[in-house]
């Protein structure tokens, strides 16, 4: 899982969660994507979902997730969401069992920022 903020499920418990790991980015941007990607028995399964997933917002609004079907849409997301969010060292923290978090170190000479790769692509293609 990569989360904004907080997450109440604990990542690598045996017998419950040894296959889940939450990686938490916490930086400028409050908002965050709501993506899920399965392995779906081999076949990449992909959802965006307009859910902020908060008991209150569930209870009080309607969300949807919809599939991502188009080959191409779904590479260009997994890319640009969850590559560069998986890749940041400098706003990554990692969540262990016992509920505290840990800074993602690297061994790399500069710290890799997702949401500062968007700023500047997003940057670039404006100056077209």
């Amino acid at each position: 899982l990569i989360v904004r903020g907080i997450c109440r499920l604990r990542p690598g418990v045996p017998g419950v969660s040894e296959n889940i790991r939450v990686r938490s980015l916490v930086g400028r941007f409050l908002e965050h994507a709501r993506v899920f990607w399965f392995h779906h028995g081999g076949a990449p399964l992909l959802y965006l979902s307009s859910a902020d997933w908060m008991e209150r917002n569930l209870h009080n609004r309607i969300e949807v997730a919809f599939p991502i079907e188009t080959a191409a849409m779904v590479k260009r997301i997994h890319e640009e969401v969850f590559e560069s969010q998986l890749a940041d060292t400098a706003q990554a923290w990692s969540l262990r069992p016992d509920g505290s978090y840990e800074r993602v170190e690297s061994s790399a000479p500069a710290r890799v920022s997702a949401q500062r790769a968007v700023l500047e692509k997003h940057a670039r293609i404006k100056q077209r």
